[in-house]
Order: structure tokens, then sequence, then C-alpha cells
């Protein structure tokens, strides 16, 4: 019996997570442990719902106002108990966060095997985004399993000096996920609100952006919807009361731009799938976007995911207030470049990325 533990703590590791541990679940052969940091709380709970995923461990190192700090301490010293008691064969961290960074170096320090799960994102600059790229680069340096997601994301792992038989392109689990959230159905309260309008739909958390970078982002919208009566702007806001008080202090008092609490993911899916376009700094939108046809403004100044942008269907516009106005209005009214953008081809996978990595831990290498 192989014994694989799957560990995260965001909402967005939990999206890309859950089709993987719904996946090695339903394997015969494997024992199936779900350890969560909790470094996000309610927001993580909602995706653990939607997927109907129920941890064996919670780490809870949630706490208000906290630094980086914090939250590698907490899920340094609380993954030490949990990994002593399940003693696994193999441990799965995801992608780039705090809790992946921390939970990978807890694994390194006690001998266990490491699987990064989205492995070889690069844009080669620690401090953007920050501080996600020297955690990725931090896990890829001590994986035994990296499971890219693109080919792209193989070269450059094999550019730093990774084996090549420690690298397995899968495709992203992220498309996994689309293919249980949306529905034909779906009603909602706020779709009926943008009825007869082109729906936008915006993210933007990044911690890069803190201050004036966020204020310019809200500044650039408010323009365009206040030129353009037929746009209508819906903004999940991030939890974090800097995002909040930029946003109030901009875009209140418009009655088209409305902001919501953070959506559960079926929800938030499902609005991405009826939006007109999307503007965003998240790292999974600009994955998921090209699966539904929806053309994305990249609100960074890099990014790591280049196979969208080579591919059409992303374009990074940074957080200059005036280029992101120009870039927005242009999306708007050019119908030939909304048109090459929504039909770009999707280059982050198929939606077997889960099926993929369940097959190579359980038959695929003999270290386990």
């Amino acid at each position: 019996m192989k014994k694989i533990m799957l560990i995260f703590g965001t909402r967005p590791e939990a999206i890309k997570m859950c089709p993987l541990v719904k996946e090695l679940k339903s394997r015969k052969g494997v024992d199936t442990c779900v350890c969560v940091t909790g470094q996000h709380r309610e927001m993580l709970k909602q995706v653990l719902d939607a997927f109907s995923v129920e941890p064996d461990y919670n780490l809870n190192v949630m706490h208000e106002q906290q630094t980086l700090f914090d939250v590698t301490e907490r899920v340094l010293d609380g993954m030490q108990s949990v990994l002593k008691s399940v003693n696994p064969d193999v441990a799965l961290v995801h992608g780039d966060t705090t809790t992946t960074f921390a939970s990978a170096l807890a694994c390194f320090y006690m001998g266990i095997p490491v699987g990064h799960v989205e492995a070889g994102l690069r844009t080669y600059n620690v401090h953007s985004p920050y501080p996600e790229e020297f955690n990725r680069q931090a896990v890829s340096s001590i994986a035994d399993y990296n499971f890219a997601p693109t080919a792209l994301a193989r070269d450059n792992l094999i550019r730093e000096g990774k084996k090549p038989e420690s690298i397995f392109v899968t495709g992203n689990t992220a498309i996994d996920a689309l293919g249980t959230t949306v529905v034909q159905d779906f009603q909602h309260p706020d779709l009926t609100w943008a009825q007869g309008s082109r729906l936008v739909i915006l993210t933007a958390h990044r911690r890069e952006s803190w201050g004036e970078p966020l204020r310019n982002i809200f500044k650039a919208i408010r323009r365009v919807v206040d030129e353009f009566p037929d746009v209508k702007v819906l903004y999940p806001i991030h939890l974090n009361p800097l995002i909040r008080q930029a946003a109030d202090e901009v875009l209140a008092g418009c009655d088209r731009i409305r902001l919501t609490e953070p959506m559960d993911v079926i929800t938030f899916h499902n609005f991405l799938a009826r939006s007109y376009l999307i503007l965003t700094d998240s790292g999974g939108i600009q994955e998921e976007a090209p699966s539904l046809g929806k053309p994305v403004l990249v609100l960074r100044d890099i990014t790591e995911r280049p196979e969208g942008v080579e591919a059409g269907t992303l374009k990074v516009i940074g957080t200059q207030e005036n280029v992101i106005y120009h870039e927005f209005k242009t999306l708007l009214t050019d119908e030939k470049l909304y048109d090459s953008m929504s039909r770009a081809q999707n280059p982050y996978g198929d939606g077997l990325a889960s099926k993929r990595i369940a097959d190579i831990l359980i038959k695929g290498n003999t270290r386990l």
C-alpha cells in the first residue's frame, strides 16, 4: 500500500489539488492523506466543500495580520508532527505559495520525497511575483518528482539542471477542475444584475501590487466603465483589508462596478464562463480562461505563464493606469482583436492531468 500525502493551504492550491485528491482516492492500493495548512481559512473551506474533500489534518495557521514570517514558521513547525505521524512515501505540494515552500522544506528535513505539482513555471525575477517566484524555484531544488504542466515548464527545469527522468509533462490540474465545476443551468443574482451588459470579471490581490499599483488598476477600470455604459465589472474582492480599503476609495459610488465577497469555486468558474473578458493578476485564471474562450488582460509586469501569451489568449499589460485604460478600452472596441484572443487554443492541458500524475506515482516510478 503506497501512502501519498497531499499538502496545500490556499484557495488557488485547493482548486488545483482537489481533482488530484479525488483521483488518488479512487485508486486501489493507495492510502491517500490530505493535510491543509489553513493559510487561507474561509476561502479554503469553500473549495474543500465544493469538491467534498475532508482533510485528515488541518494546521489552522491563519491569524489576523499574518506575515510571511508567521506563515512560514507555523507551517514548518506544524508539518513536523504531521509528517512524523503519517510518514508518507511521497508528499505532494502545489505551485508556489508559502505553504508549498515551508511544507516541502519540512519534507526535505525529514527525508520524505517531494512531488511538485505545477513545477517549472518561471519569471526568473524573485521579486515578481513576490514571494511566489522564490518559493517555486526553492521547491524545484529539492523535488523528486516534477510534474510540469507544459513543455516550456519542462524545458525550464532541464535548463536548470534537473534530472530529465524526474520531470513529467502532465498538463495543468486547473483544467481538470473546470470539467466538474462549469454547468449549463447556473443562475445567480449577480448574473441577473449583469444581464444586457458586457460582464468583466476582475481579480486583483498580488502583494507586489499593494499600494499605488492597485490604485492605478482601479482608477483605469473606473475610467473605462464611466465611458462604456454597456460594461459592468464584478470584483470578488480579496479579504485583505489593504485591498478592500483601496477598492473602496476608488471604486465606490459606481453602480456598474459591484464588489462581492470571495466566491466559492463553482460560482466563480461559472461567472468566468459567462464573462465577456477578464482582468486579473491571478495565475490560475490565466490557465482557466483559454478553456472558456475568454480573453485575459494580465495586470502584472511579467507572467510565468508565457504559453498563454504565445497562444494569443493573454496579454500582459502591467499596472500603469494609462496603459490599463488603453488596453482595456481597445479590447472592448476592436472586434478583430477580441475574436482572435477568445478563439486562441488552450496550451495548458486536456483535463487529464490528475490521471497522469496518479499513474506516474502508482505505476511509473520504482522509487515508490
